[in-house]
């Protein structure tokens, strides 16, 4: 089995030790080729390179947005040309969150993940996972993959403030997280409702403030607490979508509870929640911020999601 290794450098939770403990561990399994990032883009080069010489599996040790980056740079998009080869996907958690990988439930310690990965190996243990394509008429070179969550207003805003803090050296912490998140909510409650949602077999959705478009539950966690906007959601499912219609304090309070609720199935009146559409597409009256798995995108007038099923082989556990 060829193999190659993509090492994010400068994800919070990896170190050289980890990065050199991965790749005996996995030396002893396959054939192994070891490469970090070097800038913004470098791990889709890397998995292009992968998938153009027939590699077998990529693993990728760092956060979730050198996930993204990795699937976005393998897996073609629908409609364009398609590739003969696809590798499957492995994952050693190395960012600050790691949603998508607690949602595959591989573990979150480097070291017992990539026992977990060699284990699962061994087993021939693949899952096949749809995802999500995001699409704008705006910005169509900026089309991509998402594996477990975009966002649209509020979301997307939170993102581009912790991308700023990061750029300022400042950690993005689940305590940094709740803090920004408080801070743009309580900005963007001086703006009216500007998003407009269409959703096959549904009546137009309007005066949404934001919303969340999600491909498993929980896509979030607070610290190592799960929040689920959309439990009937999943990877073998359709995608989850959650609009809020209002910025009031109490309600926006009583529904963040049931999102932390064990057995949480948010609902409320100013809430609009579908658990498994195959599309949605979302209007705003002027550009709103797009977050992409985490990542902020840029500002769109219109984004198009689409759920692909059964696209993406990973090496995770059964659901």
């Amino acid at each position: 089995m060829r193999t190659l290794l993509i090492v994010n450098p400068n994800a919070t939770s990896t170190t050289r030790a980890t990065r050199d403990l991965l790749a005996h561990a996995l030396e002893s399994r396959t054939q192994l080729t070891v490469a970090q990032t070097e800038h913004r883009g470098h791990a889709a080069e890397l998995a292009r390179w992968a998938a153009d010489n027939r590699m077998d599996l990529i693993v990728v040790h760092g956060g979730d947005g050198t996930v993204n980056e990795t699937i976005n740079g393998f897996l073609p998009l629908p409609g364009r040309t398609q590739r003969e080869w696809l590798p499957r996907l492995g994952i050693i958690p190395g960012g600050s969150a790691n949603v998508f990988a607690r949602s595959l439930g591989i573990e979150q310690d480097p070291v017992t993940a990539a026992n977990q990965l060699i284990d699962l190996l061994a087993d021939d243990a693949d899952r096949r996972i749809g995802l999500g394509v995001a699409r704008s008429p705006e910005a169509p070179k900026d089309d991509r993959w998402f594996a477990f969550s975009a966002g649209v207003g509020l979301d997307a805003d939170v993102c581009e403030a912790i991308d700023a803090k990061r750029a300022k050296g400042k950690a993005a912490t689940p305590a940094r997280y709740l803090r920004t998140t408080v801070n743009q909510f309580f900005r963007a409650r001086r703006r009216d409702p500007q998003v407009r949602l269409e959703i096959p077999g549904h009546e137009p959705v309007t005066d949404v403030h934001y919303a969340f478009v999600t491909n498993a539950s929980p896509w979030t966690y607070l610290d190592s607490t799960p929040v689920r906007t959309n439990p009937g959601t999943s990877f073998e499912s359709g995608l989850g979508v959650f609009a809020m219609r209002t910025m009031g304090v109490v309600p926006t309070l009583l529904i963040a509870r049931q999102l932390l609720a064990a057995d949480g199935n948010p609902k409320g009146h100013k809430l609009f929640r579908e658990d498994d559409v195959p599309g949605v597409q979302v209007e705003a009256t002027e550009p709103l911020g797009l977050q992409i798995d985490g990542d902020f995108i840029g500002r769109r007038n219109m984004v198009n999601f689409t759920a692909v099923p059964d696209i993406l082989d990973v090496v995770a556990p059964k659901p």
